[in-house]
């Protein structure tokens, strides 16, 4: 797999639009920042660390993330959209002042910085820039 990013964010568009209320994929550090700052802004309701068991797999157990989705009380999606905006054969990088917003606000913008993973709004203030991995809406 070339783009680990790229591949959580179709699982979620696919069990979302497949109202799923949980999907599960494998796991490392990054997807967990990413995970957690989309549960601070309510667009999941969790998620966590499971271990696969060997005999599941035949091989060594291997981490895995298992993220709870969201939707309204009508049954309404909570992330209407999910995409990469930066990716391995195109990397898309952001100065302190020019860090987009997504629908005027409405939605948010992941991305990576000096100092972690966290929100357009939070490197704004924080006064740094750095890679844009996705855009939630």
């Amino acid at each position: 797999m070339t783009d680990p990013i790229a591949d959580m964010l179709t699982r979620i568009r696919n069990a979302v639009t497949a109202r799923h209320a949980r999907v599960e994929m494998p796991a490392s550090k990054l997807k967990a920042e990413i995970a957690r700052i989309l549960q601070d802004e309510g667009y999941i309701s969790g998620f966590k660390m499971v271990e696969t068991p060997a005999e599941r797999t035949g091989k060594a157990p291997r981490q895995q993330m298992r993220m709870f989705l969201k939707y309204g009380p009508g049954g309404e999606k909570a992330i209407s959209g999910i995409s990469r905006v930066s990716r391995p054969g195109r990397r898309v990088y952001t100065g302190t002042g020019e860090v987009p917003s997504v629908l005027g606000g409405l939605g948010v913008t992941i991305l990576t910085t000096s100092r972690g993973v966290m929100t357009g709004r939070a490197a704004k203030q924080a006064g740094v820039g750095g890679e844009i991995l996705c855009n939630v809406w």
